[in-house]
């Protein structure tokens, strides 16, 4: 829990992104649990001697205390919370994946504890490499629901009927499933996997592959014409 000591703002953080500032400084985004996204400025971070030092990193859980006002406040304590085993690899890229998709769509000042739970939980499963694709997509259509965007996947957009799992849907990111028109070129998927999403149930492969299609589509349409960097490190690696 997040607690306030002395005008100074204390509680758990993840780093989301560092930038170089000036000589000696960091410009930190994190995610904290009780305050959402936050710019911090950690003077002298770069300093040798610094007590900040090596502990800002991604991916490990955080106790950080800030103080300031506006946009950009300060940092004046960083400690290592619960150790995080660190993420390799195709989990590395994961996890750069998730922290540039919540630079670009959370906004700052906006607390999500639940989203920061589930962030931990899936760095997490990825750290264990336990189904890294389904670990993303359950986050991703976590993200979307917590900032207002949650997808409609069990009933028609128009009708608002219930799906057919035998029938076959296109996607409209604002309003949900509608029925494929014969000879359209946009991305179909099949009612039976869409339901398979909403449910929560991975055990068909085929869910998995729709699923991807499906995030992309609407995360594309979310985030405008700008691609995610990570998106093109996947491709550059030519991660499955």
């Amino acid at each position: 829990m997040s607690s306030e000591r002395g005008g100074r703002l204390h509680g758990p953080a993840y780093v989301l992104h560092t930038l170089p500032w000036r000589e000696t400084s960091l410009l930190v985004e994190v995610l904290t649990r009780d305050h959402g996204r936050l710019a911090l400025m950690a003077r002298g971070a770069r300093r040798p001697r610094s007590p900040v030092r090596g502990v800002l990193r991604a991916f490990q859980p955080l106790d950080l205390e800030w103080f300031g006002k506006g946009e950009l406040r300060t940092l004046s304590k960083a400690d290592w919370g619960d150790w995080q085993p660190l993420l390799e690899g195709q989990g590395l890229y994961c996890g750069l994946y998730l922290n540039e998709l919540m630079m670009r769509l959370l906004a700052r000042d906006d607390p999500h504890p639940g989203l920061y739970d589930a962030y931990g939980a899936t760095l997490a499963a990825l750290a264990r490499r336990v189904g890294d694709e389904v670990s993303l997509r359950r986050f991703e259509l976590r993200l979307l629901t917590e900032i207002g965007y949650g997808l409609q996947l069990d009933h028609e957009a128009d009708t608002q009927a219930p799906l057919d799992v035998a029938a076959v849907y296109s996607f409209d990111p604002e309003h949900g499933p509608r029925v494929a028109a014969r000879g359209s070129n946009a991305v179909q998927f099949s009612g039976r996997a869409l339901a398979a999403i909403a449910a929560d149930d991975w055990s068909d492969p085929v869910t998995g592959v729709q699923a991807k299609a499906l995030m992309r589509l609407v995360l594309s349409f979310h985030l405008g014409q700008q691609d995610l960097h990570t998106r093109k490190l996947f491709r550059e690696i030519t991660l499955p």
